[in-house]
């Protein structure tokens, strides 16, 4: 297959397919266990073929190592275990070759407490770093929930060296940067243009709502050069910056609030001016509340609310993310309904409101494996994979925590996958094993296998960049009598698509009244090429699990339920 030429960069990020990939448990090129930036080299045409037009790649800074690389030591420079800055420049050229733009992690909210920021910031109350953080006499009598409830209980951490205490949304060897201070957001921007300049494409920033916080308890510009902080014009600054950097340079953002909280964060008075992206993290939750009980109509209400958003903004589609399956939002009824379904064992769940699981493992039918990721490409907005699940991998519960769905690739039917020739005692962390692990699903296997499940993800990356209207049409969710039934709707700019899922088990029949004024309606199925007439009334039949993509002509059609 030839490479693939980079489409325009004219808001490329509204129908891009992202892949996101942990660098060190990608592939060994060195037989070292360890993944490294060579060994992603290596692979990138592999991706290519799947259909991945932009690479996200998490941490891969040098790093204390007790968060998989979120705990950073040095924000400028590669973890020498993983390569050089050279290397991430090469997978940046290779990447562009074969058609694909490449983002990185954007992790400024906290350091690691080895960063060297912090080990001055701690040496005393005079350090020229101290304000780099957040230091008080006394924690304040009101405080945010930490971030991982169990790991610890509280945000604030005494520090005995100078008798203050410091904030950390996250663990105690993670606190946070106070991004209020002048040379903090100096240093943001020093890092933005760094990447930048080598090449990337744009920033999957982390921890939205934490990292530009309004909240005075949690930092402020002591110097008394700068207005009072408010995070979301940080924000906004942040975006002028690096489109002025680089013009194709796109934010996208993990914003875990409902949507109308979203909205602060994509615009200022009506105009995209912050993210250009954000997680569709209620919609996702929405859809496993929906699959447990095999009802759609959670998920339906949940994309009908969905708020219109400026026209340079877009959602990020996702099935689970490379963190725990994150639940918060649902109701504590819904929320034990979906743990009953999916993760019945307390060793399968994290925090008390998340899933430490893969899609494959949760679901157990690969009927509905494939139904989930079709509906998730036929959405308005960008697909989102995490690797290893165009090959249906799954976890390895005896990791420690969020480390359970983050094991190696699975390239080759063999004990390790293909991922490094290193004595198993050396992997980085170990392989998945028994139904799920690589002898059973791998790379290698399901690319030669027309039916796999590899080639369905292909397919489904084939036909949303084949309708570019999918990425940016608007959405309407057809109230249908079947419960188990999502029908929605997708209208861009003379084009429109049909979409049916089953989410349920059992064979469904659909009706639907379709109407134009020019009279018969057209019906072309994406899928399987077939073309049907219809004049009045659609009658559909639905297998359990079952889909259908029907494009219309003309586009101007009204379709409602019968």
């Amino acid at each position: 297959m030839s490479p693939r030429p980079i489409e325009s960069a004219d808001r490329w990020w509204r129908n891009t397919v992202l892949y996101c990939l942990d660098v060190q448990v990608f592939q060994d090129s060195d037989g070292d266990g360890i993944g490294d930036l060579q060994g992603l080299v290596s692979r990138i045409h592999y991706l290519s073929d799947l259909g991945v037009t932009c690479l996200w790649l998490m941490p891969f800074f040098p790093t204390a190592d007790r968060d998989d690389g979120y705990d950073i030591t040095d924000f400028f420079a590669v973890d020498p275990r993983l390569g050089t800055l050279g290397d991430l420049v090469e997978v940046i050229r290779v990447a562009r070759a074969q058609g694909m733009r490449v983002i990185i992690d954007f992790v400024m909210n906290h350091t690691s407490d080895q960063h060297p920021w912090f080990r001055s910031s701690r040496a005393s109350r005079t350090s020229p770093h101290r304000d780099w953080y957040v230091w008080r006499d006394n924690p304040p009598a009101k405080q945010d929930p930490p971030v991982f409830p169990g790991e610890e209980d509280s945000t604030w951490t005494e520090d005995p060296r100078t008798g203050q205490w410091y904030l950390h949304h996250f663990r105690a060897h993670q606190p946070d940067l106070n991004i209020a201070h002048p040379p903090v957001q100096e240093q943001i921007e020093r890092n933005l243009g760094l990447w930048l300049e080598l090449g990337v494409s744009g920033f999957r920033v982390d921890a939205v709502p934490f990292l530009f916080s309004n909240d005075p308890a949690h930092g402020t510009d002591t110097t008394g050069t700068a207005p009072e902080y408010q995070g979301p014009d940080h924000l906004r600054a942040i975006q002028r910056f690096v489109s002025r950097r680089s013009g194709e340079a796109m934010l996208l953002g993990e914003v875990n609030l409902p949507h109308e909280e979203q909205l602060r964060w994509f615009e200022a008075e009506g105009e995209a001016s912050g993210l250009h992206l954000q997680f569709d993290f209620v919609s996702m939750q929405q859809l496993f509340l929906s699959l447990a009980r095999k009802d759609a109509r959670p998920l339906a209400k949940a994309l009908r609310d969905r708020p219109e958003l400026p026209e340079a903004s877009q959602w990020a589609n996702f099935v689970r993310n490379h963190d725990e399956l994150t639940l918060d939002k649902l109701a504590p009824d819904e929320l034990e309904e979906v743990f009953e379904a999916f993760a019945p064992d307390e060793g399968m769940r994290l925090y008390g409101r998340g899933i430490r699981r893969r899609l494959p493992t949760m679901l157990g039918d690969e009927r509905a494996v494939r139904l989930v990721y079709t509906l998730m490409f036929s959405l308005p907005g960008c697909p989102v994979l995490f690797y290893g699940e165009e090959v249906g991998m799954g976890e390895q519960l005896e990791i420690e925590g969020r480390y359970a769905v983050r094991t190696p690739m699975q390239w080759e039917p063999d004990a390790k996958g293909g991922f490094s020739t290193a004595p198993p005692r050396a992997l980085t962390r170990p392989v998945v094993e028994g139904e799920y692990g690589p002898e059973r699903r791998n790379v290698a296997d399901q690319r030669r296998d027309p039916g796999s499940l590899w080639r369905h993800i292909q397919q489904l990356t084939t036909m949303y960049r084949d309708a570019p209207d999918l990425a940016w049409s608007s959405l309407e969710v057809i109230g249908v009598r079947q419960q188990a039934v999502l029908a929605h709707v997708c209208r861009g700019d003379d084009w429109t698509m049909l979409a049916l899922h089953n989410l349920g088990d059992r064979h469904e029949t659909v009706k639907l009244e379709i109407a134009a004024e020019e009279g018969a309606v057209t019906l072309h199925d994406r899928f399987d090429l077939s073309t049907m007439t219809i004049e009045g009334t659609l009658e559909l039949e639905l297998e359990p699990y079952g889909w259908r993509w029907l494009q219309v002509a003309p586009a101007g059609a009204t379709i409602r339920r019968v």
